[in-house]
């Protein structure tokens, strides 16, 4: 697998525009499993085939219980400077509940281990709305998280999906899920208390102390270009995106005729635009309405007016200087308030 990916590296070497590279993000599956050795090459030949800037982010996934075979020092000195690491919770029995391998000990610790190799750019994953009786064990995760002084938390409220197992326990009654009321309370909790905390939300469900942004993931927003690369990899070129095969047989035998097994969708100035308010709406930055008149010719302030009008009578929205912001109350509705505005 490790050979298909050098592989696709050279093979997709003109994908992206010539400008260096920003971001190198190790993630999408459990990269920790990967040796040292093993980084090394990836990002020996992301260098080699591409310009990569002197500032780039180099982040890597890894779970707690990664760090017993993770050599910390090792992978600094390959250039790898950010580390994200799913803790999800501190409280044991909804870490069983989520299928997680590690406990609560192993999460601090984690994170210790990281800041004594040096990492000062660290983002842990908590996760909101996961049923209970009440908000204490929330309460407590927010107040955990905040003793480990780390410098980025991302929070997602827990989403049941049909096909999953819990879409299953949730068909057989074995689990009831959290009332909307029950997480826009966890979700009030978290912006308040890391708020007061001195975390900026720059986006729902991103917050960083003293501009620590995500540079990986604000390319994102920002609807800048990017490679992925591997099985079910997503890439984006500003025109089109396209999706490798998320089978790892059909990647492997592809690679070696040197083919890249992908799907291509061409995306129109209706898709564009979609995708700029979707999540440009999320950040602190809000949409500029302006922006979208000149890059992609909608008006969306006439288009929608009556719709605006109503959102921001009903407080989901603000507007400045041809911005819209989505307010507290908007965000916890961002998906649905996005699609609204979708041409």
């Amino acid at each position: 697998m490790v050979k298909a990916i050098l592989k696709e590296i050279t093979l997709q070497k003109h994908y992206l525009s010539p400008q260096p590279l920003q971001s190198i993000y190790f993630g999408g599956g459990t990269p920790s499993l990967l040796s040292e050795e093993e980084l090394s090459l990836i990002l020996e030949t992301v260098h080699h085939t591409f310009k990569v800037s002197q500032n780039a982010e180099i982040t890597l996934e890894a779970n707690p219980d990664d760090f017993q075979r993770i050599d910390l020092k090792k992978i600094r000195q390959l250039g790898i400077n950010r580390l994200s690491i799913g803790i999800q919770s501190f409280y044991s029995p909804h870490l069983v509940f989520l299928n997680r391998q590690h406990d609560a000990a192993q999460a601090r610790q984690a994170v210790k281990e990281a800041q004594s190799a040096g990492f000062d750019n660290l983002t842990i994953d908590l996760i909101y709305g996961i049923p209970a009786d009440n908000h204490q064990i929330w309460q407590e995760d927010l107040l955990q998280a905040l003793a480990l002084e780390v410098s980025h938390i991302s929070a997602y409220c827990l989403t049941i999906e049909e096909k999953t197992v819990f879409g299953k326990w949730v068909r057989q009654q074995r689990l009831i899920p959290a009332e909307e009321d029950f997480t826009l309370t966890q979700f009030k909790m978290l912006t308040h208390t890391l708020q007061n905390a001195g975390y900026e939300q720059y986006e729902i469900s991103n917050f960083a102390k003293n501009k620590m942004y995500a540079q990986h993931n604000s390319n994102y927003w920002a609807q800048g270009e990017y490679l992925g690369i591997g099985p079910s990899a997503h890439s984006y070129s500003g025109l089109s995106r396209q999706f490798n095969v998320a089978n790892n047989a059909l990647y492997l035998r592809a690679i070696q005729k040197d083919e890249i097994p992908y799907t291509q969708e061409i995306l129109t100035q209706k898709d564009k635009v979609n995708e700029y308010l979707m999540t440009q709406l999320r950040t602190q930055w809000g949409v500029n309405l302006l922006e979208i008149k000149q890059r992609f010719g909608y008006d969306l302030h006439a288009l929608h007016l009556t719709l605006i009008q109503k959102l921001l009578k009903e407080k989901m929205l603000t507007e400045n200087e041809h911005r819209i912001f989505l307010t507290e109350k908007g965000k916890f509705l961002a998906d649905e308030i996005s699609a609204q505005l979708f041409i």
